[in-house]
């Protein structure tokens, strides 16, 4: 046997080598390899069935019902049914049995049915036919019975079924094209990579005859990495290995396009697909919301237990005169006697706990869920939020923090496709110091003289030609763009070819490539194709230049740049790199660095995303050297990232410099006016982008991030080069605090001139600085100096940041002492990491494929939309939800402090207040329905008036309507309530000739008397405190009374024939037979509802919100006939108006001699408020303070 196979054996399975724990081996085709080289060992593979369903058929009902008790709530009536069964209880197991199998049956049917959807979309996939290659023949076979190791044919238009490694094309250069629409949104095609050696064959027996093995990584769920390589036996005794990367890779779900077939071998499948890996859910989110209704809980939990034990002790102090004890009506028996009296304590205990257990409101989680769940769909019905460009709408991909939305302290964006387009357009390029400028083209000609190309500099030399052409050159061939042509018809086709040629589109990931190959080809160099690994270029003179690509150095976020490695037609070897300046000038040994660097910089103020461009000449030996050091980083199974950038690092150095780029990326329609009204509701808005300082501040002014009043601080690396950390750090917090005071900026409007603007520029270097701990173990003190000169500063920009930093960012400000709610905004890969990080993460639908929208809680088309669906959505959901809550605790309140009461009256004898129906229908049926339908639908201000004036926002801040006052408030209000209804009936019941013919009513009457005062009272408080009335509040909240009056008279006015006794026999008929029982009705409703009218109408007139000023504004207004809220005044403002808001996009202004970023703001949301807000304290803290500017801000940089 060989020692080299046995040792391999011995590492592999005795000494736990790593390289075999973290790599799999799969054997093309299940072919064996040839003898005399790896043992063949089978290995063991999940099938390819997707199950994304929870539940099965035998496991649904133990499964759901320990998933349901593992809420606190669910569990606690379980305990309480349980108790009700075992012991005498004064009420029926059914009053807490029906409410808990009625939530318990809601959500079972709900999480059923969805279960259901998925088995039967899971049986749709795993069932899909596919075709597989066995004995050189194709053979169909389920998708599900696919295995590791077979070599699967794809063809046009069909979705690939597993995870695949490409072998071979119909192409002939071995490519293909797939969408990955399903997996990150990107509908442009992408262009995927045949193995080398495997490419020739293209027939069926051809594949079959593969003899090849693959190394790779095990399963792991990041869609854009993958590290492996392919060992092909042919004759020759050694394997030839390729390296196999994600170009290789075809993944489950994406789809084959513009290629008539394919073969691949599947590596991975099921549930350990990328697609299945990235369907496992994401960390839990809670809202503040949910976080106080479980303190308020635990508070009432406490209430009930305090409730139960004073009763208990009552009862003992009661029972302890022997004649109250064991009255001559009801002797107790013997065993009675003979018990024990820890065991009677202790059953007493918990009856009382049964008979008050109603102050916990079961139902309150399952209106919670309903409302969240029914509430979303009203961001998804947004026509407002529908971008007609994209063709779609908002999403919400969890409504578990709708009323999260509404409490946002923090908003981190991201910048480019966030606050801009993500749109490029080529501007200029510099060479050499030559500024050049495309100006005009004819017949796809560039005009001659400076009218075509306008150099703002002295015309190069003869030298400077070819390094000019040289340029061009680098940037038509430094890229991976793909060539999508069509052929154009009669005469010239926009004015770009002339006849008979064709015509260009140009297709890449990266809009900021296709901006420069597009300006190339407006400066005469026309990048054609990628043909047989050439690149072909169309330069000046109409010749056709070839370069043989050798290498491409994929562009990463540590290195910031890209290289390609070309072979010219003469036999030279080229290596050419363009990246951010920073990774750029560092590596530079020759050329004008100053003159380009000065260009680059007067570029940056202006708000231009900028690129430097370099190149180094390579001899034959050097070229093999590289090729060597690539391919051996290539192969390496593991760390093969790590080894890649060392390689790279050691290329790309010695670079001559040529020039510098400079592409424009405008900002979002309407970006400025929403950050301006995410100011004005009181949120720090900051800034993380990778961007350079001078882009990323140009764009934070041309938005209204900073105004020309701010007063900017730099902390970057600039600055500590000079001074210290140290020295920096207290110097900006002595400036910051020397006007505020210990005041910080959160405790002061943002609207006010009195406190300095200070707005802080930080870059990624100095935040890793300031992060670090140290060995004195000083990075505590840095990290709170930090945070508190960003607390006093209005805005801060982070630049040069690192998508990990991004995440740390809003990690910080999350986990500071005062734990504010944020959010994070962005559009790409890169944000997804402070996306999830943040309480709230929102994507945006941009270019850069739809990871972050797949990864956020909600999905926007544009970050115009945010202000709706913050400053309207989010306040709405807020408002609601919280009422939701407050007034589950106030009816209960209202409903189980009246039967504590009652024990006072019947000797703690535990007999309860209410019949059995109404303990069990008042939560589900009888008061249940308005509240929901008012958290649903409820307006207390027009979302017209709640998008112009921003300031209303700062009401709801920091949970202000969960707070302790006002829960405490609702709870004395639900007491007093309770006391009315309880001692009212109570006196009135005094009189025993109750009824004309002097009958006496007995406690189930009064009982019913003290419940329909109840279920009246609630009811009408809802209904006082609803502000937006429709036919549906008026059905649902007299209709729930109705239904109150109809059901009392059914069930206490027929025999049932199921019920064993009845005690409510016309009891409710008799009741209202009595006029006194009327009066003490409409009388004792009058009395609870007084309290709580009389403190809304004081506290409206001496200390109104700005909702309830608005409010008051309104009902003024209504008076003279013509709101200037109405749409006939909203159109009015806008005719008049409409000269000066008619304002163009953000454009340049001065192109040449002069560069200016102006940016013009108006439109509608900007109309005066004069005779409304007259009555504001302060000229800052509601719409008042608008103004209307004209074309408001033109921000010179």
């Amino acid at each position: 046997m060989d020692c080299s196979l046995l040792r391999s054996l011995i590492n592999r399975y005795c000494a736990g080598e790593e390289n075999w724990v973290d790599s799999r081996t799969i054997y093309i085709g299940h072919r064996e390899p040839p003898s005399g080289t790896d043992a063949y060992i089978p290995q063991r593979y999940p099938d390819n069935r997707i199950v994304s369903s929870k539940y099965t058929f035998w496991n649904f009902v133990p499964k759901n019902l320990f998933e349901q008790f593992r809420r606190i709530a669910n569990f606690y009536f379980l305990i309480i049914f349980l108790v009700q069964l075992i012991i005498d209880t004064p009420t029926s197991p059914i009053t807490s049995g029906l409410p808990l199998f009625f939530v318990i049956t809601v959500t079972a049917v709900k999480q059923g049915y969805e279960d259901w959807l998925r088995h039967k979309a899971d049986n749709a996939v795993n069932q899909c036919p596919v075709h597989i290659i066995q004995h050189g023949k194709v053979v169909r076979k389920q998708s599900r019975k696919l295995r590791v190791g077979d070599i699967v044919l794809v063809k046009e238009d069909e979705t690939f079924p597993c995870d695949l490694i490409f072998l071979s094309s119909s192409r002939e250069d071995g490519t293909c094209f797939v969408t990955t629409a399903s997996l990150d949104g990107e509908s442009s095609h992408k262009t995927y990579y045949a193995v080398q050696d495997t490419k020739a064959f293209r027939t069926e027996q051809e594949v079959d005859t593969i003899n090849a093995t693959i190394e790779c990584e095990q399963p792991q769920s990041d869609l854009y990495k993958y590290v492996g390589r392919i060992n092909i036996y042919q004759d020759r005794d050694e394997p030839t290995a390729r390296p196999l990367g994600s170009e290789n890779l075809l993944l489950r779900g994406a789809t084959l396009k513009n290629t008539e077939h394919i073969f691949a071998v599947v590596i991975y499948t099921g549930m350990e697909t990328k697609m299945a890996l990235n369907y496992q859910s994401k960390s839990q989110k809670r809202s503040a919301v949910e976080k106080s209704m479980n303190t308020y809980l635990i508070v009432y939990l406490c209430i009930l237990i305090s409730k139960a034990m004073i009763n208990t002790v009552m009862k003992y102090v009661w029972q302890s005169d022997p004649n109250r004890d064991e009255p001559f009506y009801n002797h107790k028996t013997d065993s009675e006697r003979q018990r024990n009296t820890l065991l009677k304590v202790i059953t007493d205990f918990l009856a009382f706990m049964v008979l008050f257990n109603y102050i916990i409101p079961v139902s309150m989680y399952v209106t919670v869920e309903m409302q969240k769940f029914l509430g979303s769909y009203f961001i998804t019905w947004d026509d407002d939020m529908f971008d007609s460009e994209l063709g779609e709408g908002a999403l919400v991909n969890t409504s578990d923090l709708n009323e999260e939305l509404g409490q946002i302290e923090y908003v981190f964006t991201d910048k480019t496709g966030t606050l801009t387009e993500n749109n490029m357009e080529f501007i200029e390029c510099c060479v050499d110091g030559h500024v050049y400028v495309p100006d005009a083209i004819c017949n796809g000609q560039i005009l001659t003289g400076t009218v075509g190309m306008d150099m703002i500099d002295s015309s190069p030399g003869a030298g400077g030609k070819e390094r000019e052409e040289l340029f061009f050159r680098a940037l038509c061939l430094c890229h991976t763009v793909q060539v999508k042509e069509e052929e154009s018809v009669d005469g010239i086709k926009k004015g770009l070819q002339p006849c008979g040629k064709s015509s260009s589109v140009y297709i890449s990931s990266s809009p900021d490539e296709v901006a420069l190959v597009e300006g190339m080809k407006r400066l005469g160099f026309t990048y054609l194709r990628l043909k047989d690994n050439h690149m072909e270029i169309l330069n000046r003179d109409d010749d056709i230049e070839r370069f043989e690509l050798m290498e491409v150095l994929s562009f990463d976020s540590v290195r910031r740049r890209m290289s390609v490695i070309v072979k010219s037609s003469t036999g030279e070897y080229y290596l050419f790199c363009k990246g951010a300046d920073s990774s750029i000038f560092p590596r530079v040994i020759k050329g004008k660095v100053d003159q380009v660097r000065a260009r680059v910089e007067h570029n940056a103020v202006e708000g231009l995303r900028t690129l430097c461009v370099a190149y180094k000449t390579l001899a034959q030996d050097e070229y093999e050297s590289v090729c060597k050091q690539i391919n051996t980083a290539k192969l390496a199974l593991h760390d093969r990232d790590k080894k890649l950038a060392e390689a790279f690092d050691v290329i790309e150095r010695d670079l001559i410099l040529l020039g510098a780029t400079a592409v424009e990326d405008r900002l979002q329609d309407k970006a400025a006016d929403t950050i301006e009204s995410l100011h004005k509701a009181g949120m720090k808005v900051w800034v993380l982008t990778g961007d350079k300082m001078e882009t990323a501040a140009a764009t934070c002014y041309a938005c209204k991030l900073f105004h020309r009043n701010t007063q900017i601080l730099e902390l970057t690396t600039k600055r500590t080069e000079e001074q210290s950390l140290h020295d920096v750090l207290f110097d900006l917090s002595k400036t910051v605090l020397r006007h505020c005071g210990s005041l910080t900026r959160d405790t002061v409007s943002g609207l006010s001139h009195d406190v300095p603007d200070y707005g802080l520029i930080i870059d990624g270097a100095t935040l890793s600085s300031v992060m670090k701990p140290t060995e004195e173990g000083s990075s505590g003190n840095y990290k709170e100096i930090f945070l508190e000169i960003c607390r006093n500063c209005s805005a801060v920009l982070c630049c040069r940041m690192a998508p990990l930093q991004k995440a740390q960012i809003v990690k910080m400000i999350k986990t500071s002492k005062e734990h504010p709610i944020t959010l994070a905004i962005g559009d790409g890969a890169n944000d997804v990491s402070m996306i999830l990080e943040a309480h709230v993460g929102i994507g945006i639908m941009g270019k850069e494929g739809r990871q972050a929208a797949r990864n956020s809680d909600y999905a926007i088309p544009k970050f115009k939309h945010l202000k709706k669906m913050l400053l309207v959505h989010g306040h709405y959901y807020y408002i609601r939800i919280s009422e939701l809550v407050q007034y589950f605790f106030y009816k209960n309140v209202c409903f189980i402090f009246p039967q504590f009461l009652y024990q006072f009256f019947c000797g703690f004898s535990q007999q309860p207040l209410y019949d059995t129906a109404y303990l069990t229908l008042y939560n589900i049926s009888f008061t249940s329905l308005p509240i929901l339908l008012y958290s649903l639908i409820e307006q207390h201000v027009n979302m017209d008036i709640l998008k112009r004036d921003p300031s209303l926002y700062r009401d709801i801040a920091k949970n202000s309507l969960l707070r302790w006052r006002v829960f405490i408030y609702w709870t004395l209000l639900g007491v007093f309530d309770a006391v009315v209804f309880f001692f009212g009936a109570y006196f009135l019941f005094d009189n025993t000739t109750f009824t004309s013919n002097g009958q006496m009513f007995g406690n189930w009457t009064f009982g019913t008397l003290v419940f329909t005062v109840l279920v009246f009272t609630v009811t009408l408080k809802l209904a006082l405190d609803t502000q937006y009335w429709t036919w549906i509040n008026h059905f649902v909240i007299w209709g729930s009374l109705l239904f109150y009056i109809i059901f009392s008279l059914l069930w206490g006015g027929i025999i049932w024939p199921f019920l064993n006794y009845q005690r409510m026999y016309y009891v409710f008929m008799q009741m209202l037979s009595s006029g006194p029982a009327w009066l003490g009705i409409i009388l004792l409703i009058t009395i609870s509802l007084i309290p709580d009218m009389l403190k809304k109408v004081i506290c409206r007139q001496l200390w109104p919100t700005s909702a309830e000023r608005i409010q008051n504004a309104l009902k003024h207004s209504k008076r003279d006939n013509v709101s200037e809220f109405s749409p006939h005044s909203n159109l009015k403002t806008s005719k008049s108006k409409s000269s000066e808001h008619r304002n163009p996009q953000p454009t340049r202004s001065g192109r040449l001699s002069k560069k200016m970023m102006c940016t013009h703001w108006g439109g509608n949301d900007y109309c005066t408020f004069n005779s409304f807000f007259s009555f504001s304290d302060s000229p800052h803290n509601s719409s008042a303070s608008y103004s209307d500017r004209g074309s408001g801000l033109e921000t010179s940089v």
